[in-house]
């Protein structure tokens, strides 16, 4: 498949403004599932297992279905950053979506998240397979293996941090306790933290636009997100450690 540069250019900078976009719209307030959820009349509910499974699998299958259609030999560097991604979004759509105990999600909601992880998924595997251009010597490349080390440290705090949000309830519970343990010493949302250092060391591996166009997308999503989750500790739980950061450990 001949690579389309403009393509890529186009949806790489859609991708930081609908962020950008997102940053600005939700200023206020969050994006209503989970905590921040407000109720504004009947609205269609799904299951959170559902929705989770449903609005993730595209950030895999599409991925999947253009590698096993594609006819151009890949480099080393090229298949492990492609099997990279679909890890993730693998351990998103078939571990934490079947495990979560979270609240049921709005249908509009699950929607745009996956109208987004299929345009992602579309974007990041396109550029991958048909337009990067890895000498085989990439691999060696500093950038490269700092990318990916950060990247599996990001997953690695970002299921850890999951298992414990998880395992705060009970099946069925539908409260919110105060995390303990791992980066939750530190920040209100480790399993964040974990997921934004995915992302840009995913970028710094890839050292590409697609691929910082979606950190930089991850980070004005979940960021402020983190803000939002902190103070939400800290307004119905009096005894919040004072000294826990909102996202980045010591900082804010």
């Amino acid at each position: 498949m001949h690579c389309s540069h403009e393509l890529v250019n186009i949806l790489s900078c859609g991708m930081i403004l609908a962020g950008l976009g997102h940053l600005i719209h939700h200023k206020g307030a969050q994006a209503a599932y989970g905590r921040h959820m407000v109720h504004k009349g009947p609205a269609w509910m799904v299951p959170a297992k559902v929705a989770w499974f449903l609005q993730e699998m595209p950030a895999l299958l599409v991925p999947l279905l253009l590698s096993l259609s594609s006819h151009s030999s890949s480099s080393l560097g090229q298949s492990l950053l492609i099997w990279t991604f679909c890890l993730h979004y693998f351990q998103r759509t078939f571990v934490y979506a079947l495990l979560t105990r979270g609240r049921p999600f709005p249908v509009r909601v699950m929607v745009a998240a996956g109208f987004v992880c299929s345009l992602n998924g579309f974007l990041q595997s396109y550029y991958l397979l048909h337009c990067a251009q890895f000498e085989e010597e990439w691999t060696s490349k500093v950038h490269y293996q700092i990318g990916l080390i950060l990247f599996y440290i990001g997953m690695a705090i970002n299921i850890h941090s999951d298992y414990i949000l998880r395992n705060l309830r009970k099946p069925g519970e539908v409260v919110y306790r105060i995390p303990k343990g791992g980066l939750f010493e530190y920040v209100s949302s480790a399993n964040y933290l974990g997921e934004i250092l995915e992302w840009f060391g995913y970028a710094l591996s890839t050292w590409s636009l697609p691929t910082l166009s979606f950190a930089l997308f991850s980070f004005c999503f979940i960021g402020p997100r983190a803000y939002y989750h902190h103070r939400f500790y800290q307004e119905n739980f009096k005894d919040y450690p004072v000294l826990r950061k909102a996202l980045i450990p010591f900082i804010c």
